[in-house]
């Protein structure tokens, strides 16, 4: 046998987005035929990372002005809940049907839950809100990576994961500077509410270009749609939400969610992955294990920055959050690196190089609780993990699609995202848990709206000290993410 995947023998050329022939070899992303359909979903993207940028700078004044600061990482990890369910969902949509009807209804859905965020009268009903967001993303998500796959050659992928990664840099700069004067000015609920309009421009500009996109494509080949990937999904999504729940009570009475939350996601993560991945089998099954511990550990770290740069360091809003800006700017940096000519060959290399960076950054970072380290020390190792992460995201997600055949793109696809939020709500339950039991929790909870100054170093540096620790076992397991020739 030889090293070359499915997807190359099963599909040797490419048809041209707007129907007119085949990809000739020549051109790349934004020349004529391809043009329209990379802005359009690029744009998708920009709107995802304007949100992303902007919650995080915002998040830690909404957390202390609804009395939620005890739940503050419960925000986070409940978008990434719902998005466990909406992803599967997503996937079979995608092979079924395409990938049309679940990006525009997952925008939909995304707006309205922007909406309900933003009117939210108390931190549960604020965290309602992050879980119908959840939802919206988990269906664009997928049917972005579906769009890649069915639409752009092989040769074309790697730019194209850039080109994602470009679309953060502008709202890396930008993002935290306009959350945070909406935030100190206007306040922080229009941070959700100003965004929903937004989504009007990636419906006009992307709408034409993909219809004719799936157009031109070959008809989709698919069978009944399977109820138990989906019942799996929302039992995987029921047992997140019951052990991050128990991980907020820190009593004896937790074990009982606790134990029911494993009993309900074990077997259902066994059947939703590729079989072998959380043994980290060669291929395939590795290359999706290693989505959910680089997303994971960099942004259960992520999170806890701009509160640590507030409370600790005395930062504003948007200085706190200006801290994470080099990170969107050197992830870009990073995925372009991989989709250099020549990068196919050091693959492996290229994401223990982004495993060991995150590892560098996220201990780095914890520096700054140190008084005497200047607060610009975080943003500059941030940085670096920035494009550490940039380099093993889009290379990950590069090996995936040279792994699939074209009919598993959307399954696949679907399955290194159910890894990438699994990865994210585990480590943030973890991040959360070890936050709130060395004092972040039981603080918020005793001094109400104005804990902030109050919450102890130990807490985050709790956060600090584990997830490098998680990086570097992802460096360790990268040498089994390729296929050996031969094998």
């Amino acid at each position: 046998m030889t090293s070359t995947s499915p997807a190359e023998t099963a599909a040797p050329a490419h048809p041209l987005p707007d129907g007119t022939g085949t990809d000739d070899g020549g051109g790349g992303v934004l020349s004529g035929p391809w043009r329209a359909l990379t802005l359009g979903i690029v744009s998708v993207v920009l709107l995802l990372a304007f949100e992303a940028t902007a919650v995080n700078t915002a998040m830690p004044t909404a957390a202390q002005q609804l009395d939620g600061i005890g739940l503050y990482a419960f925000a986070f990890s409940a978008y990434f809940t719902t998005t466990l369910l909406a992803m599967v969902v997503s996937g079979q949509w995608c092979d079924r049907s395409g990938p049309l009807a679940p990006l525009f209804s997952g925008i939909a859905v995304f707006a309205a839950g922007l909406v309900t965020a933003g009117t939210a009268v108390d931190m549960w009903m604020f965290v309602a809100g992050r879980a119908v967001q959840g939802l919206g993303g988990g269906l664009v998500i997928v049917a972005l990576y579906v769009v890649v796959g069915r639409a752009f050659p092989e040769r074309l992928r790697p730019s194209v994961f850039a080109a994602f990664s470009a679309a953060w840099v502008l709202p890396s700069i930008l993002g935290p500077v306009i959350s945070g004067a909406v935030t100190q000015h206007l306040g922080w609920r229009w941070v959700f509410l100003a965004v929903p309009v937004l989504v009007l421009l990636p419906l006009a500009v992307m709408g034409p270009a993909l219809r004719r996109s799936e157009r031109a494509q070959p008809p989709l080949r698919a069978g009944a749609y399977d109820w138990r990937r989906t019942r799996d999904a929302a039992m995987v999504a029921v047992g997140a939400a019951l052990l991050q729940y128990a991980g907020q009570r820190l009593d004896g009475w937790a074990l009982l969610p606790a134990a029911a939350g494993l009993a309900l996601m074990g077997p259902a993560v066994l059947r939703l992955l590729p079989r072998g991945t959380l043994r980290a089998v060669r291929g395939l099954p590795t290359v999706i294990l290693l989505r959910g511990v680089a997303a994971g550990a960099f942004f259960a770290s992520e999170l806890f920055i701009p509160l640590m740069m507030q409370t600790q360091r005395g930062l504003s809003v948007t200085m706190a959050g200006l801290t994470l800006a080099p990170g969107g700017l050197s992830w870009a940096f990073g995925s372009w690196l991989q989709g250099r000519p020549g990068a196919d060959r050091h693959r492996a290399a290229l994401i223990r190089t982004g495993f060991v960076s995150t590892a560098v950054a996220v201990g780095g970072a914890a520096l700054v609780l140190f008084p005497a380290v200047p607060v610009w020390v975080a943003a500059v190792f941030w940085g670096i993990g920035g494009a550490g992460m940039g380099m093993a995201i889009a290379s990950i997600s590069v090996l995936m699609m040279k792994l699939s055949k074209p009919e598993e793109t959307g399954g696949n696809s679907a399955a290194l995202q159910l890894s990438d939020a699994l990865g994210n709500v585990l480590l943030t339950g973890l991040a959360g848990v070890l936050f709130a039991a060395l004092g972040g929790g039981a603080v918020a909870a005793a001094h109400g709206a104005d804990s902030g100054a109050g919450l102890p170093a130990g807490a985050f540096a709790a956060v600090f000290l584990t997830m490098p620790v998680v990086a570097l076992l992802g460096a360790v397991l990268s040498g089994r993410a390729t296929v050996r020739a031969g094998a």
